[in-house]
């Protein structure tokens, strides 16, 4: 987990698989061009880029410009990486044609000549998930994926798997062609800044580690919500639903991050480790505590920024009567000394009035006594609330004395925010994720055991789903979800926490410190807001 400067990483092919298709050109092109232009690729370089269409080695190499032209990357930083466009080759084949394989390793042992990279080869599967397996067993079976004195490593894009079955014999392919060790499986939210910072403010500051504990923590709440629908992925989704999609990797890994024990130190084992643990320590999914444990909803019509958006049901490729979740909100239980009794409530939904990511720390109250008398009911929650996107920062709310009154006590805030206001912008995941991947890092990357307990926790949901045939709840698009999210809250007598950039409390006339255009979309959607500029 350390962002210290590193060496450059050792010489190597990236051979992407799925050189043509939306995640390359969306993110994987842009991030190599940003890595090369800040010199942070290996001095001994070259990337083959793998697809079923006939193009040429300038066509490819135009295409990573233009894609890293429409992430943002300016001349400067193009220019800089002009060196990496030079080094894009193209190689067309069918991923699953077995015939084509020879011939790739004959090129890539050219390649390797050129560019003295010395036989080391990262093999990155930007393909649909039911090529993974074809391509690992061909790979292997043409010994490319092993060769003495060399290293070779797999990336792998999520899903991985559609449940615990799937996701076992998917595992038993990859790792018989490469070996544990040598699996990467990405899940994005691991290279964001804000979610790598989450250890370093747990472990890092005595003012938060001897409170991170059920003795003085009263809730957590962690949130992504979305604000687009399926986006013309129907069929897809309609065959996943927001527990698989969402649940089974995004919320578990922010939960796990949140909950787990201080690792023995900060290698990639000792932190996976103590993610596993807190997996292993969910208290299980019953058939008695389903209804009083997860929420399942799906997103009708309704409005979304003034305009009116379709339910899901009328999307493109989704069944007319489709069951599935676009929606899931979950009360969980960690069954072990730290967090006994403290509730950790994870909602995901698309559809949603604004775009964000955080986890939200809600600490217990202070004793009844002293200011909780006449003023009690100016007093607000203390808050910690670590934003991972869209605005990536940290805010601490606490109680003090407004000036000038006549001992009013309101909530204010400390607020970081790393990259609004000033035009920064925080490296993107697959930046890290790549580079990571170069050295061999494999920290930010779930080991298969984080990969086994989650399905195994998520498809027992998926199981009493299908046995009770539970509906879902419709809610309107450009709501917060269906009214059973909050009823899940209210048996503890909490409620959903707004994000930082609509409400920072479920108290609407708490100040909100702060400024920028999230928080000005979000007080036109809710007047009730204030913001002290």
């Amino acid at each position: 987990m350390s962002i210290a400067v590193v060496s450059r990483p050792e010489p190597c092919l990236m051979v992407i698989f799925g050189a043509t298709g939306d995640l390359t050109q969306r993110k994987l092109y842009p991030a190599l061009v940003k890595l090369a232009a800040e010199g942070r690729l290996p001095e001994h370089f070259a990337v083959v880029a793998v697809g079923r269409r006939e193009k040429t080695d300038i066509q490819v190499r135009k295409e990573a410009s233009r894609a890293a032209a429409a992430a943002g990357a300016g001349p400067a930083t193009i220019a800089g990486a002009e060196g990496l466009l030079q080094h894009i080759h193209y190689f067309q084949m069918d991923f699953d044609e077995e015939a084509s394989y020879p011939r790739l390793r004959q090129r890539l042992a050219e390649l390797d000549e050129v560019y003295n990279t010395r036989g080391n080869r990262i093999y990155f599967l930007a393909v649909a998930p039911q090529y993974f397996g074809p391509i690992a067993d061909l790979l292997y079976q043409h010994g490319m994926t092993y060769q003495q004195g060399t290293w070779q490593r797999v990336v792998v894009e999520k899903p991985f798997g559609q449940d615990l079955a799937s996701a076992r014999q998917l595992n038993e392919r990859l790792t018989r062609a490469f070996g544990e060790r040598r699996v990467f499986r990405i899940d994005h939210y691991l290279g964001k800044e804000m979610l790598q910072n989450l250890m370093v403010i747990r472990f890092a500051n005595t003012l938060f580690e001897p409170l991170w504990n059920g003795r003085f923590i009263e809730e957590v709440q962690i949130s992504i919500n979305e604000t687009v629908g399926v986006e013309g992925r129907g069929g897809y989704y309609d065959g996943s639903g927001a527990l698989r999609d969402m649940v089974q990797n995004h919320m578990l890994q922010l939960l796990t991050l949140t909950a787990m024990e201080p690792p023995v130190d900060l290698d990639a084992d000792s932190i996976r480790d103590e993610k596993v643990k807190v997996l292993r320590s969910l208290r299980p999914i019953t058939p008695a505590n389903l209804e009083a444990s997860v929420v399942r909803g799906q997103y009708g019509p309704g409005t979304l920024d003034g305009k009116p958006a379709a339910g899901y049901r009328q999307e493109e490729r989704v069944d007319p009567g489709s069951n599935t979740e676009t929606y899931v909100a979950l009360k969980l239980h960690i069954d072990n000394f730290r967090w006994s009794g403290v509730p950790f409530y994870l909602r995901t939904g698309k559809r949603l009035p604004v775009r964000s990511a955080e986890i939200v720390v809600r600490f217990r109250e202070q004793p009844g006594v002293l200011y909780f008398g006449r003023t009690s009911s100016e007093l607000g929650p203390n808050l910690l609330v670590v934003r991972i996107q869209p605005e990536e920062g940290v805010f601490l709310q606490f109680n003090a004395r407004q000036p000038g009154s006549q001992g009013t006590i309101v909530p204010v805030r400390m607020d970081y925010c790393q990259n609004c206001g000033t035009g920064l912008n925080s490296p993107e995941a697959y930046e890290r994720l790549l580079a990571d991947v170069m050295r061999g890092d494999s920290t930010l990357f779930t080991r298969w055991d984080e990969v086994e307990y989650a399905w195994e926790f998520v498809d027992q949901i998926a199981g009493l789903w299908e046995q009770a045939g539970t509906p879902v709840e419709l809610y309107p698009a450009g709501s917060w979800g269906p009214p059973g999210a909050d009823r899940l809250l209210a048996q503890s007598g909490h409620r959903w926490i707004l994000p930082f950039q609509c409400l920072l409390t479920e108290r609407p006339d708490v100040q909100v410190i702060g400024s920028g255009p999230m928080v000005e979309r979000c007080q036109s959607r809710f007047p009730e807001a204030q913001v002290e500029r």
